[in-house]
């Protein structure tokens, strides 16, 4: 089932704000639906083009839905128009759904501070543009304003710091909705990398060491993405991606900083996690995922803990 998105269009939007969510979420092999929303058919963007084909502002929006606040360039000009209020009493009559999770809310740059107006900020984690701090906390004296984020989320409510950090939260979000493999294929689409908020858990082993762009190393982490249970004699690995053994071993080395050992361990460990939260027993958990023994395991388990 396609994930509605709603792009919420106002005078000045930045177009990257609008832009870069947008092209990501469309990579994603068409599980999101995009729509272009706002009180004026069409705008003027930040770099001086129109943007037109905009929609009225519904009534409601469907249960499930993304709706995105994008930034624009001269927040205290363009937050001020009618237009913007206009946005304001809308995102106001929808807090009720907001706040109960029915639409998840994701603001880009300055939308946190037309989101924080309209009262759906007050006791949430939150974060935008570092130009636009003091003013978010003004707009929102009870909500826990955080700087030095790439984003947060806190309760269905995603804010994001400025400008390309939008391709960021939008990546996290394919990851959230279609998984990690999606998210991947559309980072290494886009030549771009994950980044984390601060306050982001640790990104799995299959999205983790991909910020690079070397073919033969995406290759060698594709073939034991795919099947890390097997043997993987280093050898096998640098045949199938055309390269020599101590070229590969070297290239884990410059690009990832680890070995090609380590990061197949990793992988490892990951899926016997996942098995032992499945219910499987540990010695089950430890031989598929490929150790060859539970001590095994257990040396790679106190390895990672240690790290």
């Amino acid at each position: 089932m396609r994930v509605g998105v709603w792009f919420v269009v106002l005078p000045g939007v930045l177009s990257l704000d609008l832009s870069g969510p947008a092209e990501t979420l469309v990579l994603a092999r068409n599980a999101f639906d995009l729509h272009y929303i706002g009180p004026d058919p069409e705008v003027e963007t930040s770099i001086g083009l129109t943007f037109s084909g905009i929609q009225p502002l519904p009534d409601n929006l469907p249960a499930g839905s993304l709706l995105v606040l994008p930034g624009v360039c001269d927040s205290n000009r363009f937050f001020a128009t009618p237009q913007a209020e206009d946005v304001r009493c809308w995102l106001t009559r929808l807090q009720p759904q907001i706040h109960s999770q029915q639409l998840t809310l994701m603001c880009v740059c300055s939308g946190a501070l037309l989101a924080a107006r309209a009262g759906l900020m007050h006791g949430i984690q939150c974060t935008t543009h570092h130009d636009v701090l003091e003013r978010l906390k003004a707009a929102a004296p009870g909500a826990q304003v955080k700087d030095n984020r790439i984003f947060v989320e806190d309760r269905g409510i995603w804010t994001s710091a400025g400008i390309t950090s939008g391709i960021d939260l939008a990546l996290h979000l394919i990851n959230r909705y279609c998984g990690p493999r999606m998210a991947l294929d559309v980072a290494r689409e886009m030549v771009v990398w994950f980044r984390r908020s601060g306050d982001d858990p640790q990104l799995s082993p299959w999205l983790r060491y991909r910020n690079h762009i070397h073919p033969a190393v995406h290759r060698a982490q594709d073939l034991l993405s795919a099947a890390p249970e097997a043997a993987w004699p280093i050898p096998e690995i640098a045949n199938r991606v055309h390269v020599s053994p101590r070229h590969l071993s070297r290239l884990f080395q410059h690009h990832l900083g680890i070995s090609v050992r380590d990061y197949l361990e990793q992988l490892r460990l990951a899926v016997a996690e996942q098995r032992l939260q499945q219910g499987q027993r540990m010695e089950q958990a430890a031989s598929a995922a490929g150790f060859s023994s539970l001590r095994q395991f257990h040396r790679a388990r106190g390895r990672s803990r240690d790290a």
